[in-house]
Formats: C-alpha cells, structure tokens, sequence
C-alpha cells in the first residue's frame, strides 16, 4: 500500500496532466480487473461522473456503516459464510502472526487478505476473513484474543472488500480528481467508521498544524487545501502511520486540483411547462445565490435560516464550499438560479436543507431536490438525513414525507428537526426526467 501512496504522490507532482493521467491509469486498471467498483463502503451503487443526484428506483438496502459484530443484510445459517474486516496488534515476535492464523483455522476461519502496519511496539495487522455464519464478530474477537491478539476491531464486509487495496485507493483518488466535494468522503471510505470535520481558517486552528500534518494516536489534522484544518478521528482504532500516509497523498491531491465539480445538467420541465435545469454547484456560484437570496421574502428566508438572516457572506461560502457538503441549484432557461439544496457533512451526521426563491415554491422543486440530495446520502454511506426547519413550514415537512421513509419528529420552541432513517432505500429518489416530461407540483 506505500507503494501506491508514493504512486499517488509522485502523480500529484505533474501539475496539470494529473487528471487524464490518473483517470487513464484508474480506467485501465479496473477494465483489467473486470470488476465494476462501487462507491459506498457497502452496498450502494457507485454514481455517475457527471453527477446531479437523480438515481433510478432500487429496492436494495440503503448503504451505511454497520456496528461492530452487526449481522448480515439477510441472516447466515451455519453453513454457511460470511466476510469480516478485521484489526488487531500483536507483540512484534517470531511466530506471533503465526499462532494467530492457526488459531483462525482451527475455526474454519479462512484469510483472503492481509496487510501490516509495523509500529514502534508490535504491529497491527488488518484482514480480510471468510468465516463461517454462525461466527459472529464477538466470537472471532474472541478468538483472536485467546491467540494474542489485542485491541481487536471486527466489522462486516462484502464483496466489493474483496477490490485489492492499491485498486481501491486509485479509486478514491480518481472520484477525489472528479469532484472536490468527494475528499472527505474518500477519507470516510478509506479509514472506515470515522468522524471528520472541517475547521475554518478563522477557527484559529491552522497554526496550530504543520503543513506536513499531525497523527496524535485516535486524531490526525492536516491543513485543508483552502485553508483551515481537516480533522479525523477514530477513538475505537489508532491510526497507523501507513494511513497518515494516504490520507495526506489523497489531500494533496485534492488541493494540487483546486476547485470542481461535476459537470453534468438534467433538464426538467415543470407542470406548467416552464424548462429548468439541476446542476452541482459551488462557491463560483455564491454571487447568484446571494441574488436569490435577495429576492426572497423575509418569511421564506426566515423559514430557511430560522430566524432573521443577516449578511450573506457570512454563510454562503460555507454552504456552497464543497468541503463541507454538496449543493444542487436549480436555474431558469435564461441562467438565473431559483432553487438550492444542500447536503452538509456534519461529523458523522449529515444535514439536508432547502431553499426555493418565492415565485418558484408549489411547483414540485423542493421535493425534486431533496429526493436528489437523499440518493447521494445514501450512496455515501449514510444512515439518515435529519433537517431543521420552523413547525410551520409545512413545505418541507411534506418534502420530507414525500421520500417514503421512516421518519423522527422532534420539536423544541418552535424549531422543529425532522430526520429520515435511509434504510430501506429512499423510494423517492428516480431516474432523471428527459426534457420534455414534466415533474408535478408540491
């Protein structure tokens, strides 16, 4: 796996060509493999390039992370198997490795993979296990416990773990390259459960990291390509100075790209026939978005931002930065943008949020984005989305119930925060609507 960060490093070196030069190295390697690579650490399906969230109906289950020694999506009898990640240190010590695979074989236990991270004291070592179904994660911990093992960290895994790991990390380098709103979740994907945020360079934090980063045991910082500070931490599993390594080849990378995203439109027509198009966008938008802002009334401002809105420029940079979430804009025929919604990282939660300029609300906009905006979720890994909006605005909440999926209510003074469990799949995500169809009202 170093040989792939130095690889990863070496590329981010030649400036400019660094895209097609990794996007053809990716685009060989996974034709060679014949293996079709997914973008959610489990079961979700891998979206588009030019990506604007719309998805065609599916009744698998939504992608997200599972517990520690969680079962399977459908049970395992006894015969039969099931795969396992799996960290654990042992003593660095002729036949310590040794002992804890005979262990694993004496419970049928079969090693698909394995990759070491040597440390000062021991090493940590990190498989890829088939093992029988009726093992279930306590149980393989427990024996790799009685093995010597220590600090054992087990979760489920599927098929697609079986990728080899340099495929995998061009992988997320070649989505990194694609879209800057992907970095963290590529780091999500690489390190497994964590919770990463972004600290703004008014935070005060940046001085306080080398730009060479820092790796503080369960807590590793690197200075964002914007400014600030991208934090990570795992307090289950220390990192290893092998993942420090990737994880500041991959921000590297990021920042040697500078801003993008993806490039792709989809054409709707309204009910009435009005033509309208959804888009990523970023901060290059922001002062199309503050003209929006400026010609919606105080109450649909109020309903969006909870409360009296100051000076935009307080917040737009922020919710249009890729670094902490995705942003569609829908816009007219003649360019002018009416419509934004947002997906934020929020550590490990994550948080939808709409806006609909006045003369563009009851037309279906609002729920075209959100279901949008819950398939990328649930791609990424998601468990639920929550929204926080006022009791009253009865939009969203029908937005929100709109999805089809289980949802929390919970009110406090007036602030209401409405969250969507995504498993099963969102049924209100679709396919995109060719021009020409229409989409319905509110």
């Amino acid at each position: 796996m170093s040989d792939v960060t130095d690889a990863v490093a070496r590329v981010v070196e030649h400036g400019p060509a660094v895209p097609a030069m990794l996007l053809a190295s990716v685009a060989a390697l996974i034709a060679t493999a014949g293996f079709h690579t997914r973008w959610s650490r489990r079961h979700g399906q891998a979206p588009p390039a030019d990506d604007t969230g719309a998805r065609p109906p599916t009744g698998e289950r939504a992608a997200g992370p599972r517990e520690e020694g969680a079962g399977p999506a459908r049970p395992a009898g006894a015969g039969e198997s099931a795969l396992w990640r799996m960290r654990t240190t042992v003593r660095d010590a002729p036949g310590s490795l040794a002992r804890l695979c005979a262990a694993l074989a004496e419970h049928r236990v079969d090693i698909l993979s394995l990759q070491t991270h040597p440390l000062a004291e021991g090493t940590v070592d990190e498989f890829l296990l088939r093992a029988p179904g009726d093992l279930t994660g306590t149980g393989l911990a427990g024996v790799v416990s009685a093995a010597g093992g220590e600090d054992t960290w087990t979760e489920r895994a599927d098929a697609h773990d079986l990728v080899d790991a340099p495929t995998r990390v061009l992988a997320l380098a070649a989505r990194t390259a694609l879209d800057a709103a992907e970095l963290p979740l590529a780091l999500r994907q690489l390190l497994g459960r964590c919770t990463i945020r972004s600290l703004p360079a008014t935070a005060g934090a940046t001085g306080e990291v080398p730009p060479e980063g820092t790796l503080e045991d369960t807590v590793l910082r690197l200075r964002a390509p914007e400014g600030g500070v991208i934090s990570v931490e795992r307090p289950y599993l220390p990192f290893t100075p092998a993942e420090f390594a990737r994880v500041r080849a991959l921000v590297e990378l990021d920042a040697r790209l500078g801003p993008r995203v993806p490039r792709g439109r989809d054409s709707l027509t309204l009910a009435e026939g009005h033509d309208i198009t959804v888009r990523r966008a970023d901060t290059r938008d922001v002062p199309a978005a503050k003209a929006m802002h400026e010609r919606c009334s105080a109450r649909t401002l109020g309903m969006r931002y909870h409360g009296p809105v100051g000076d935009a420029d307080r917040y737009m940079n922020h919710l249009l930065s890729p670094r902490f979430g995705r942003t569609l804009a829908v816009q007219t025929a003649s360019g002018r943008i009416v419509g934004l919604g947002h997906l934020l990282w929020d550590g490990d939660e994550t948080e939808v949020a709409l806006l609909v300029e006045d003369a563009w609300q009851r037309r279906g906009i609002g729920g075209e984005l959100l279901g949008r905006l819950v398939a990328m979720a649930a791609e990424t890994g998601c468990e639920s989305v929550y929204a926080v909006t006022q009791a009253s605005n009865t939009g969203m909440v029908a937005a929100m119930r709109g999805l089809g999926l289980p949802l929390d209510y919970q009110i406090e003074e007036g602030t209401l925060v409405v969250t969507a469990r995504l498993n099963p799949a969102p049924r209100g995500s679709s396919a995109p609507v060719p021009h020409g169809e229409r989409i319905g009202g509110e």
